[in-house]
């Protein structure tokens, strides 16, 4: 009568005599498997790296080419005199639409309306989206999801209208049109900051009410206080989109010392041809670069902020 099978083989396989097979083999075996899934994941994100980086990396090679080399064919990556002084030239630089292009200044305004527009973005959004994550009122439920349906309206089915309000008010031609609808709130922002208010608990806003904290005091001292890492995302979107918005300076915007940067740097393609692309991609460049250095220092907010946003429903 044949023994039975020991510890470890299969059920109803007879004992033979020889070692079953280790588990170790099996752990070593999942381990070179999960080593290589990592290795070629490293690898399609380096890829996808790279592809992203390719216009970055040639807007930075061609801002430091010679002006000759910058139509060369075949593509010439790395200039054969590396001119620094591009960077001068571009805020210097002499427009044969415009003459002189006050580049700082435009730098300045856009400063100006990025400072106004998170401003109002952050307490305003932050107001609204206590009023629907914590206040119970009738309708509210109802309001926020119209609230949400405005997402769905793109900005040209509002520009005609909207540019004829602020012509009725005298608004166009200045900065008001800008930054006062920062103000007022904005869907996307509303949504992303109610749901992250209602992963803060209850308890804790219960507390401070028995305690005798008014409403405004428990968003004053608890709910903002927890919320910074999605604060910081709203004030880092809002940012961005006044740091790069170019239809709306162009719409309101009429006098050349009220430019900003992006639609500064449409000064630089000439009316007759001979676009010097050496000095446009020179001041893309220092365009781009605040947002770089902004987002490098708040990445780690940033990115808490959105993994902790929309956690509850």
């Amino acid at each position: 009568m044949p023994r039975q099978g020991r510890r470890g083989d299969p059920p109803g396989r007879p004992y033979t005599g020889e070692p079953a097979a280790s588990g170790r083999q099996g752990v070593a075996e999942l381990t070179v498997k999960g080593r290589a899934s990592r290795a070629l994941v490293y690898c399609l994100l380096i890829i996808g790296s790279a592809v992203f980086l390719f216009p970055l990396l040639w807007m930075i090679s061609t801002s430091l080419k010679p002006i000759e080399e910058t139509m060369r064919l075949p593509p010439q990556w790395i200039p054969s005199t590396f001119r620094w002084d591009n960077y001068w030239r571009a805020i210097t630089y002499q427009s044969d639409k415009l003459g002189y292009i006050p580049f700082l200044r435009y730098g300045m305004n856009t400063v100006y309306l990025a400072i106004l527009g998170v401003t109002g973005t952050v307490i305003a959004n932050a107001f609204i989206a206590y009023g629907f994550a914590r206040i119970r009122w009738p309708g509210r439920d109802a309001f926020f999801a119209v609230t949400l349906a405005t997402m769905m309206i793109p900005f040209p089915v509002l520009m005609v209208a909207m540019f004829s309000i602020f012509k009725h008010v005298g608004w166009i031609g200045s900065f008001r049109p800008l930054w006062v609808p920062a103000w007022f709130g904005s869907a996307f922002n509303i949504f992303l900051l109610r749901q992250f208010f209602l992963t803060i608990p209850q308890e804790l806003c219960d507390a401070a009410r028995i305690d005798g904290c008014s409403e405004f005091g428990i968003f004053r001292h608890v709910v903002l206080p927890l919320s910074k890492p999605a604060l910081a995302v709203v004030a880092l979107f809002h940012f961005m989109y006044v740091w790069n918005d170019f239809l709306g300076p162009l719409i309101y915007l009429t006098h050349q010392e009220t430019f900003t940067l992006s639609l500064g740097l449409q000064v630089y393609q000439s009316q007759h041809g001979g676009t010097p692309w050496n000095m446009l991609m020179a001041a893309a460049t220092i365009v781009v670069l605040p947002i770089i250095i902004v987002f490098f220092f708040t990445q780690r907010t940033f990115i808490q902020g959105i993994q902790l946003t929309g956690l509850k429903g």
